[in-house]
C-alpha cells in the first residue's frame, strides 16, 4: 500500500483544468495539431520496428529499430568560422508545431510537438523563459507536467481514459539533447500500438506496483539492474506535494551517486555546479500514479559481439524508465533480439550498481 504522503483538496482536484485553461480536451488538441503538422511535412514521423525483450530477471523492455535516424545528416563544423548561437527549438516554436501556451491566463510554458518523433503524438512541455535543463526543476514545471498527465487521462474520446507517460533528461549522461528546459510526453496508446507490445507495461508502473517499499516509502524493483527510486501518489497531489516528491527522490539519487563516488573517485566525477547546474545526471518519469528517478552514470553503452569487438553505441534517455530503448543499426537490432541478456549489461552500464541502493534513504 502507498504511504499517504499527499493530501486531497478541492484545489488539487481541479489542478489540471485551472492550470492549463485549455478550451478543448488536450488529446484532441494534440491529435489535430499532429495530423496537420504531419500533412504539411512540418514534422517527420520515422517508422520503427518493435520487439519485446527481457532483462535477466524477466522485466520486459520495448526494443525499437529506427534505421532512418542513422541517416540523419549531422551539421558540418568549420573551425575557422565565428561561433554561432546554437539553435533553440523552444525559443519561439513555429505555429505549425505549437499546441498551446499554458496556463492560458498567464503562460509560463509552451506545449509543442516533437519535430522528429518516432512515436505518434510525442509532444513537449518547455519553459517560455530559457531556463536550464541541468538546473533543479521548479514547482510550476511539475504542476504543469501533472496537469498534462491528468488532462490527457480525463480528456479521452467518448469518455475513455487514456494515459500519458512523462519523462525528463538532465545532465550530460542522461540522453538530453537540448539545454532549454523541457519535459516530454508519450501517449501510452501510441507506445503500445501493434500486437508486438503484448506482454509489455511501462517500467514505472512495474516499479510502483512493488509491495515492499524501502524506507520512507521509496519503491524499487529488484529486477531492474540500475539504481532507481519511485514514489506512488496516494491521492491527487498538489503542487507542493509534487515538489516534495521530486526533492525526496532527487536526494535519494544524489546519495546513491555520492556512495558510488566515494569508492570510485578515480573513474567518475560529479558535474560542475558553479553555474547552478546539479552535480548529477538523472532521468525522471511521471504518470498520474507516481514519480520515479534514475541517476545516470553514462549516456549509453557499447554493444559488443561475442568476440569482444564493437557493434555500436546504444544511447538511452528517460524513456528507459518507461521500459523502452531504441537502436539505429541492423546488427544492433538483430543481436539484442537474439541475445537479450546483453540488455541487462547495457542497463547496468548506464546507471549505478544496485548495490548502492543499500544507502540509507532514511536521511530524507
Amino acid at each position: 500500500m502507498p504511504i499517504p504522503l499527499f493530501h486531497s483538496s478541492i484545489a488539487a482536484q481541479f489542478l489540471p483544468k485551472m492550470l492549463l485553461g485549455l478550451s478543448e480536451a488536450l488529446p484532441a488538441l494534440v491529435e489535430a495539431k499532429f495530423k496537420s503538422a504531419k500533412a504539411a511535412q512540418s514534422l517527420i514521423l520515422s517508422s520503427t520496428e518493435l520487439a519485446i525483450i527481457h532483462t535477466a530477471q524477466g522485466v520486459p523492455f520495448q526494443l525499437r529499430y529506427c534505421p532512418s535516424l542513422s541517416k540523419k545528416p549531422k551539421p558540418q563544423t568549420d573551425n575557422n568560422a565565428p561561433p554561432k548561437k546554437k539553435f533553440d527549438p523552444f525559443e519561439n516554436p513555429p505555429h505549425d508545431l505549437l499546441v498551446a501556451d499554458v496556463p492560458t491566463a498567464n503562460p509560463s510554458h509552451w506545449l509543442v510537438l516533437n519535430k522528429f518523433p518516432i512515436i505518434t503524438e510525442h509532444f513537449i512541455l518547455a519553459t517560455k523563459v530559457n531556463k536550464q535543463q541541468t538546473h533543479i526543476l521548479e514547482q510550476d514545471d511539475l504542476e504543469a507536467t501533472f496537469a498534462c498527465l491528468q488532462a490527457w487521462q480525463d480528456g479521452g474520446a467518448h469518455g475513455q481514459q487514456e494515459r500519458l507517460f512523462a519523462f525528463f533528461n538532465s545532465g550530460d549522461h542522461s540522453g538530453a539533447s537540448q539545454p532549454h528546459r523541457h519535459l516530454q510526453f508519450l501517449p501510452l496508446k501510441s507506445m503500445k500500438a501493434g500486437e508486438q507490445s503484448d506482454g509489455w507495461d511501462l517500467l514505472i508502473d512495474l516499479i510502483l506496483s512493488q509491495q515492499k517499499p524501502a524506507k520512507r516509502g521509496l519503491l524499487q524493483h529488484t529486477g531492474v539492474p540500475f539504481t532507481h527510486y519511485a514514489m506512488e501518489f496516494s491521492s491527487q497531489p498538489s503542487g507542493s506535494d509534487l515538489l516534495e516528491a521530486y526533492n525526496r527522490l532527487f536526494k535519494a539519487a544524489k546519495e546513491a551517486v555520492d556512495d558510488y563516488v566515494a569508492s570510485n573517485s578515480d573513474n567518475f566525477r560529479l558535474h560542475p555546479t558553479e553555474d547552478g547546474s546539479l552535480p548529477i545526471s538523472y532521468n525522471l518519469a511521471m504518470t498520474t500514479s507516481g514519480m520515479a528517478i534514475c541517476p545516470r552514470r553514462s549516456g549509453g553503452a557499447m554493444l559488443q559481439r561475442d568476440d569482444g569487438s564493437n557493434i555500436g553505441f546504444v544511447e538511452l534517455n528517460g524513456t528507459v524508465l518507461g521500459g523502452t530503448l531504441m537502436v539505429k543499426d541492423q546488427e544492433e537490432w538483430d543481436v539484442l533480439k537474439a541475445q537479450p541478456d546483453k540488455l541487462t549489461s547495457i542497463l547496468s552500464a548506464i546507471g549505478f550498481p544496485t548495490s548502492t541502493q543499500t544507502a540509507e534513504v532514511g536521511r530524507l
